[in-house]
């Protein structure tokens, strides 16, 4: 092989990677996540343009909570909302606690495969809350 095909299946085998890589980072926010006490399951799914995150499991104690601040039914409540990629893993939308009821802006970061970094924050980001969640499908 002469460095003029070595060269051609380098930029080949860099434009593949290029083309591969949005992909990989969708498929890696996209699935069921649990919150660090395991109390909450949601699913992140495409909606639209941006992602979405829906309870679709919570513990008696997690509904408990959320009653208290407010939301009925925990199950099937969407607590991120307009996600939508910033570049290196970092995903940016809002977050919605239903503990306190509060919307928030968030940011999401892939730290892996299996681990998310969720965080929102209030007041021009003076107050802040971020969980991480694991995947678990």
């Amino acid at each position: 092989m002469n460095m003029k095909q070595i060269l051609a299946k380098a930029a080949c085998a860099a434009i593949a990677f290029a083309a591969a890589a949005p992909a990989s980072a969708q498929e890696a926010l996209e699935g069921q996540w649990k919150n660090a006490k395991g109390s909450v399951v949601v699913q992140v799914e495409p909606c639209g343009r941006s992602w979405c995150g829906t309870v679709v499991h919570a513990t008696e104690k997690a509904k408990a909570g959320a009653r208290k601040g407010g939301t009925t039914n925990l199950i099937g409540t969407r607590i991120l909302s307009n996600v939508r990629p910033e570049g290196n893993g970092v995903y940016r939308g809002r977050a919605f606690d239903p503990k306190r009821n509060v919307r928030a802006p968030a940011t999401i970061r892939v730290l892996g495969p299996s681990t998310l970094l969720v965080k929102g924050c209030l007041i021009g980001g003076l107050l802040c809350k971020e969980q991480r969640w694991t995947r678990i499908s």
